[in-house]
C-alpha cells in the first residue's frame, strides 16, 4: 500500500478488518478440513496412517496459526486503510472477467474462452483499438492450440467450435 492513501485521507476497508476477515475464512476452511479428516479417520491402521492423518494435523496447524494471527490483530490498534476503494475496483476489474473466463471454459472450451478474455482485457482495460485486439485475441489461442495440441500432444478443454472443426 502506498503512503498517499493514508495521507490523502482515502477511504476503504481497514487493514485490521481485512486481517480478521481473511483469518476467519481460513480458520473456517481449516475446520472443514478437520471435520473431513475425522470422517475418514485420523488414526493409525495396520498398513500405516489413515487417509485423514496428515490432513488433520496440517489443518490443526493452520487453525492454531489463525488463532495466533487473530490474537495479534485483535490487540493491534491501527487505523490504516488496507486499500482505497478505487484500488479495490481495479482488482475487481481483473477478478470478475477472470472468474467468468473460468466459468466459460467447460462450455466454450479453453481456446474460445481465452480469445474472449484477451479481447476483453485488451479493449476494456488496455484501451487498445480493435485492429490490434482482434489479431492478438485470435492469434494467442491459435498459437496455444498448435503448441499444446499438435506439437506436445497435450489435450486441453475444447468447446463446440473445436468439435465443429473436427478437433
Amino acid at each position: 500500500m502506498n503512503q498517499s492513501v493514508n495521507e490523502s485521507g482515502g477511504t476503504g476497508p481497514s487493514h485490521r478488518g481485512v486481517e480478521i476477515g481473511v483469518t476467519g475464512f481460513i480458520a473456517l476452511l481449516a475446520l472443514v478440513m478437520i471435520v473431513g479428516s475425522l470422517e475418514v479417520g485420523i488414526g493409525w491402521a495396520p498398513d500405516g496412517p489413515r487417509a485423514g492423518f496428515f490432513p488433520f494435523y496440517v489443518s490443526l496447524l493452520i487453525l492454531v496459526s489463525c488463532a495466533v494471527n487473530l490474537t495479534h490483530v485483535v490487540f493491534q490498534r491501527s487505523d490504516k486503510v488496507f486499500a482505497d476503494w478505487s484500488q479495490l475496483r481495479q482488482v475487481v476489474a481483473v477478478i470478475v472477467p477472470t472468474a467468468i473466463y473460468v466459468a466459460l471454459i467447460p462450455y466454450l472450451g479453453l481456446y474460445v474462452s481465452s480469445a474472449l478474455l484477451i479481447a476483453v482485457f485488451m479493449r476494456w482495460l488496455g484501451g487498445y483499438p480493435w485492429l490490434i485486439v482482434i489479431p492478438i485475441a485470435i492469434g494467442v489461442p491459435v498459437a496455444t492450440f498448435l503448441m499444446f495440441e499438435l506439437w506436445f500432444l497435450v489435450p486441453l478443454p475444447k468447446g463446440p467450435l473445436e468439435n465443429y472443426l473436427g478437433y
